[in-house]
């Protein structure tokens, strides 16, 4: 049995999480599924409506049974899903790489530290030359792309999306099968 204590203290814990205080983090809570608008399901959207039910129709064939109707749809919202997904990565990805200042945040933390330094009247451990180089070099080519993946939570956000929508493909797909074999 849990004890009074322990209740009470679950119930000032509840209190005081109820997200987020500020006008500004109350802003940006807000802004959390317009992201990527990968959370929004197919059918709030008319244009990938018509999308899915019209692969729906090609998926079952003509002459489909109710059943098979339905789960040639669930087959469709999936794959409508999955090209979300994958098109959503390629425009954050093109925009990313278009940015000329991505920057790993160990980078940027090292930078700003050796500019505290200067600015605290230390001197840097490095000469001024290769000081200037290094706090003005951003990475390019190979190395971008590498900061781009290892640095970008949206990513992996869309990985899960991207895992799940094969997930819901995938399984309605072999129920599809099964239930055309019969």
């Amino acid at each position: 049995m849990t004890s009074e204590r322990k209740i009470k203290t679950n119930r000032a814990n509840a209190r005081a999480s109820t997200g987020p205080k500020t006008a500004r983090g109350r802003a940006n809570s807000a802004r959390n599924a317009l992201r990527h608008g990968l959370s929004l399901p197919v059918y709030s959207d008319p244009a990938l409506s018509e999308e899915v039910e019209e692969l729906a129709r090609e998926i079952a064939g003509p002459g489909a049974n109710g059943e098979i109707h339905e789960l040639a749809r669930r087959v469709a919202e999936a794959q409508i899903d999955l090209r979300r997904v994958r098109e959503a990565r390629h425009k954050f990805l093109k925009q990313e790489l278009s940015n000329p200042y991505v920057e790993s945040r160990a980078d940027m933390r090292e930078k700003v530290r050796l500019m505290g330094r200067i600015l605290g009247g230390k001197e840097p451990d490095i000469s001024m030359a290769a000081l200037e180089k290094f706090v003005t070099s951003t990475p390019q080519g190979a190395q971008k792309f590498a900061t781009i993946l290892l640095e970008a939570k949206q990513l992996r956000t869309m990985d899960r999306y991207e895992r799940r929508a094969l997930s819901r493909r995938k399984s309605t797909t072999l129920a599809l099968d099964e239930a055309t074999m019969i």
